[in-house]
């Protein structure tokens, strides 16, 4: 019993010294910015963070679909004060003419080059530190962002398995499980399952992107009256999130939050 103990509080230990180490290197040790190339301390260096992740859109709170400038007061619901943060601040007419079954979107930024590069690497090439830098500047936005707090749970959107066992990780778990323990949040990868082995979403339209997943999830955890953050790389016309959180309000769930890295500027 006491070798056992010793042997453990040894791993604890070797694994906290590695830490350690790996910490002292990343700054000790320059890398390449993953954007331009140049060497940087840090993953994204300070010219292309300024240059591409520090834009101030206007979005549709609930979709996060960039609104143009100038858009008419009427966007804005009542009540709401003008120039409010608030993550339902504004609206595009589509969510107010249709309110979708989630209840908010927040996006860091737009699907657009040089940042598309990242979500290919993270999706594609197991660049998976990208997931924590993604994570990072998620959290800083909803502590930036009034109103667009308070989760229960931290829920990736899940692949099917066919798609999981090629890949070998879910890029959207890459995401959500460094941001749910930035939040202090329990995250479960498990907790909504595709039922559906569903086509690719970027080979189809819009209307064929809501009919391929409409049914497609399943949730596995208890939720109900609980505000679920539900965790993306990209999102495009919406209608992959949109059908898991029809399925989380479905079983119960209070409020679903849509947390997405990167935002095609349009449906």
């Amino acid at each position: 019993m006491i070798r056992s103990s010793a042997r453990r509080t040894m791993r604890v230990a070797l694994s906290q010294v590695r830490a350690l180490a790996a910490r002292v290197a990343a700054v000790a040790l320059p890398n390449r910015c993953a954007l331009c190339g140049n060497l940087s301390h840090t993953m994204i260096c300070v010219a292309c963070d300024a240059a591409y992740w520090n834009e101030a859109r206007l979005r549709c709170g609930v979709c996060a679909i960039p609104l143009g400038i100038g858009q008419p007061r009427s966007y804005r619901p009542r009540g709401a004060r003008a120039g409010a943060g608030s993550a339902a601040a504004y609206r595009c007419d589509a969510c107010r003419a249709a309110p979708p079954p989630f209840d908010a979107t927040l996006a860091l930024a737009d699907y657009r080059a040089p940042l598309d590069g990242l979500a290919r690497g993270l999706k594609f090439h197991r660049q998976l530190a990208l997931g924590t830098e993604f994570a990072a500047r998620l959290a800083r936005l909803i502590d930036d962002t009034p109103g667009a707090s308070g989760f229960d749970l931290v829920a990736p959107v899940p692949l099917s398995h066919r798609r999981l066992v090629a890949r070998g990780y879910n890029q959207a778990w890459a995401i959500a499980r460094p941001l749910a323990r930035r939040l202090g949040v329990r995250a479960d990868a498990a907790l909504l399952a595709r039922i559906a082995d569903t086509a690719p979403q970027s080979r189809l339209d819009r209307h064929a992107r809501r009919d391929n997943v409409i049914a497609a999830f399943a949730v596995t955890g208890g939720v109900a009256g609980r505000h679920v953050a539900l965790v993306d790389d990209v999102m495009t016309s919406g209608a992959t999130l949109a059908a898991a959180a029809h399925a989380l309000k479905a079983t119960g769930a209070a409020r679903v939050t849509n947390l997405v890295a990167l935002r095609t500027a349009r449906d």
